[in-house]
């Protein structure tokens, strides 16, 4: 009854569900379309059956994946929802386009041996039941609002139908134990660097009194420090496909590249500050053009990569309906494959998209533009370190650590300058609270060093009472108060149910990929496709 009293709410939530099926509904056509000019195959219903699951995979990778990329941009407003879908959506595609063509093998991870696999019917059911469990699974988790790592879930998916095709044995456990570890080392790797960077910048310009001077010097090395960060990572990660370069020579390429952004970006840096306050608000406002560049350069980056996970399955069954086929050799992709990807992942972040990026960007913990700034630097920084040690990471785990470290380092300085304050006020219990109060603004405004030589005074002229959290009165407190004094100053900055939700998804997104992908295999095997 609710819903014919408010006619025009119901015919708007129509009027957006059937834009996104229509425009669901051209991407198939087209991909009919470019199947039908593809290259001559013994099962072209198949292929474009495998090709619409390709699409629908990467439909999912862009309402999952990219959030990733875009969230703390957004939820630091650097960029509008609309304006970060449309950066990221040209850039998915350009990385898909320009620098995801290298060639592609499905199970070049070593998640299962492929000679175990008798022939080319059952390898195509085998990849096309990986393809629909992992689309599966990452349209469920972006339903609940869980940002998964879709490389996960399309290794869940090749790791149970393989098993359902060949047994156990096909299996490549030790593999398998990279990519457990790869959930504990990500997160912490990508929380740690991100937390760090923080902790700089706040030492170096938002604690000192004079912000505008400390950011005057520090900003345009903070910026050349991305620029190179940046470079590095596009080469190793977003261009490899196009050109391989030495790690000397691309060191030293994005040194150069950095160098010059350094020199050209100080005098800008100069003159903008010069129409800002003093305030910490106003010096964030200087990272929002370095955010929308490491929005763009990240989605390049991931469209080259994770694209993959969409067409590398899809180019394996193009490759096992040729009659040509033989197991074990390399494919090149063809054009209209890495399109599909390509387009899928910018439709899919576009339709739907916007949930995950709120969860990344605001469910989690506060964001600004400083803040942002270094998760952006945590992903780039954390994939560099972890190739050059030969660590399997994942970039997803890594942008949600990095949020979660932010998050956990503000809950530590908040508690910390509580407990500074609560020393305040007890050393100057019993004085006018109009003084105390100045004093209280005075500490507040103080740069670090000032803030602990007041510190060590009061301690010094209160050496006898001790002035700690715990004693707001003459009489001791036990330690079951002292607790419940100091969780009452511990202020959650971090949702705890956020972090329950995503790693409880982690943690189940191969095993029920691989269980989703054994039963696509029977059901398949038993269709005879």
């Amino acid at each position: 009854m609710e819903n014919f009293l408010q006619p025009d709410r119901g015919f708007k939530i129509n009027r957006e569900h059937l834009q996104k099926a229509s425009v669901i509904f051209l991407f198939v056509l087209v991909i009919i379309v470019m199947v039908a000019f593809a290259e001559s195959v013994t099962n072209p219903i198949l292929l474009g059956f495998a090709a619409i699951m390709g699409g629908y995979m990467a439909l999912n990778i862009g309402a999952n994946d990219v959030a990733n990329n875009v969230g703390p941009a957004v939820g630091s407003k650097a960029l509008t929802m609309t304006g970060a879908i449309i950066i990221a959506a040209i850039c998915e595609i350009s990385g898909a386009l320009i620098a995801g063509g290298e060639v592609v093998s499905t199970v070049s991870s070593g998640i299962i041996s492929v000679d175990a696999i008798g022939d080319s019917k059952e390898f195509v059911t085998l990849m096309l039941a990986a393809l629909i469990s992992g689309a599966i699974w990452l349209n469920i988790a972006t339903a609940i609002g869980a940002p998964v790592s879709t490389t996960h879930a399309i290794v869940g998916g090749v790791l149970g139908s393989g098993i359902a095709a060949g047994g156990f044995g096909v299996a490549n456990w030790s593999a398998l134990g990279g990519i457990v570890g790869s959930w504990v080392i990500s997160p912490i790797m990508g929380g740690v660097i991100a937390a760090a960077l923080l902790f700089f910048i706040k030492h170096t310009i938002t604690y000192k009194e004079n912000k505008k001077t400390s950011a005057e010097n520090i900003v345009p090395y903070l910026i050349a420090f991305m620029t190179w960060a940046f470079s590095l990572y596009l080469i190793n990660k977003g261009l490899r496909h196009i050109v391989t370069l030495d790690s000397k020579i691309a060191f030293v390429l994005s040194v150069v590249i950095a160098v010059l952004v350094f020199f050209i970006v100080k005098p800008i840096i100069k003159k903008a500050l010069e129409k800002l306050e003093n305030k910490k608000e106003e010096i964030n406002k200087l990272f929002t053009i370095p955010l929308i560049f490491a929005v763009a350069l990240l989605s390049f980056a991931h469209g080259a990569n994770d694209v993959a996970n969409a067409i590398g399955p899809l180019t394996a069954i193009n490759e096992a309906l040729k009659v040509s086929f033989e197991f074990g050799a390399k494919a090149n992709v063809p054009f209209w494959i890495m399109l599909i990807g390509g387009l899928g992942i910018s439709i899919g972040l576009a339709l739907f998209g916007p949930r995950l990026i709120r969860t990344v960007g605001g469910e989690i913990t506060e964001l600004d533009q400083m803040r942002a700034y270094c998760i952006a630097m945590s992903a780039a920084l954390t994939v560099l370190v972890a190739s050059e040690l030969g660590m399997p990471v994942s970039s997803t785990h890594i942008a949600i650590g990095a949020i979660f470290g932010i998050g956990f380092l503000r809950e530590h300085l908040k508690r910390q300058y509580k407990e500074m304050e609560a020393k305040i006020l007890e050393s100057r219990k019993g004085e006018d609270s109009k003084k105390v109060k100045e004093f209280l603004e005075h500490f507040r405004n103080a740069s670090v060093k000032r803030k602990s030589a007041i510190l060590k005074s009061i301690e010094r002229k209160d050496s006898k009472k001790k002035a700690k959290l715990e004693e707001f009165s003459d009489i001791d407190l036990k330690k079951k108060e002292a607790k419940k004094l100091k969780e009452a100053y511990k202020e959650e900055l971090v949702k705890r149910s956020a972090i329950n939700k995503i790693i409880a998804a982690w943690l189940i997104t191969v095993p029920v990929s691989a269980i989703f992908s054994a039963i696509c295999y029977f059901i398949i095997s038993a269709i005879g496709l």
